[in-house]
């Protein structure tokens, strides 16, 4: 972007943020900065990588799952890590990740079993070159970068990845045009009811949440801890009004949006942000490095 237009952007951005801050309300401010264990639930910290189309050949898709093989090794916190990646390495990086901290996810699932479905790919395929996690619903499949997947597809694939005994990462946030809008909440809560539609109060306890705001993936910007802390506080009560206050406690929620390691240590600091999707800096090993291993 031309310099006036990012200024132009952050200034409207800045603006919306009043829209976010009553949410704040409810959450207790002090708490930032507190250890997840003393925040209330049980939930491990989950940092996942979605490298998307990236990158160009097996061989360095083989060289990154080693790195960051290399960077779970020493981490001392007790976490979850996984690496997504596109359909060709899966069994090459579930190869290299085997017996390691680091876990393996799909970056999509097709909602059929078998047939004629040229280029889809099945959960039961997934599954058997040994892939745990699916990212669901990211905004690139559901805004027409490479697909327009409605709510009622999103969610017919969260059944799908649960009835295969996969765990589901269901990704869910707002455009620019609506953050500015102050519709984040609104937003949200339409997508989460929409894509957790028939799913059980047991179910949840195997499904993680993605907050991304649309306006901040790949474009550098991202969300204060203060605004990504409010909306994931939000999320959270929208569970327990859903479910109940003891299920929503125990869903883990990630934070993306160029996420980087010179803001993950505050927004993991966040007493309702679980972890991190990471985007472009979880192709870089020195990047992803820092990021799982934040202070």
């Amino acid at each position: 972007w031309e310099q006036t237009s990012s200024l132009a952007m952050f200034t409207k951005f800045a603006a919306s943020a009043a829209v976010l801050a009553a949410s704040l309300a409810a959450t207790d401010a002090a708490s930032i900065g507190a250890p997840l264990r003393l925040r209330g639930g049980d939930r491990r910290y989950h940092i996942a990588g979605n490298w998307k189309l990236n990158p160009a050949t097996i061989d360095e898709a083989k060289a990154l799952a080693s790195a960051v093989v290399k960077s779970t090794k020493d981490c001392k916190r007790d976490m979850d890590t996984t690496v997504c990646c596109p359909y060709p390495y899966l069994a090459a990086v579930a190869d290299i990740c085997k017996g390691t901290k680091v876990s393996v996810g799909a970056e999509d699932v097709f909602t059929e079993d078998k047939g004629a479905f040229t280029g889809g790919v099945s959960v039961s395929m997934l599954k058997s070159v040994g892939v745990k996690f699916v990212l669901v619903g990211h905004s690139e499949r559901r805004h027409g970068n490479i697909a327009s997947e409605s709510n009622e597809v999103i969610n017919a694939k969260v059944k799908k990845v649960l009835g295969a005994g996969l765990l589901p990462v269901l990704c869910v946030g707002e455009t620019k045009g609506e953050y500015e809008a102050g519709k984040c909440n609104e937003v949200c809560a339409q997508q989460l009811k929409a894509g957790l539609a028939g799913i059980s109060k047991d179910d949840m306890a195997k499904i993680v949440i993605a907050y991304e705001p649309v306006w901040a993936i790949g474009t550098g910007l991202v969300a204060t801890p203060e605004i990504a802390q409010a909306v994931h506080a939000y999320i959270r009560s929208w569970l327990a009004e859903n479910y109940d206050q003891a299920t929503a406690d125990k869903v883990v929620i990630q934070y993306g949006g160029s996420v980087a390691p010179d803001n993950v240590d505050k927004l993991m600091s966040c007493p309702d942000i679980d972890g991190a999707l990471v985007g472009g800096a979880s192709l870089v090993a020195e990047k992803f490095d820092k990021i799982v291993n934040f202070k």
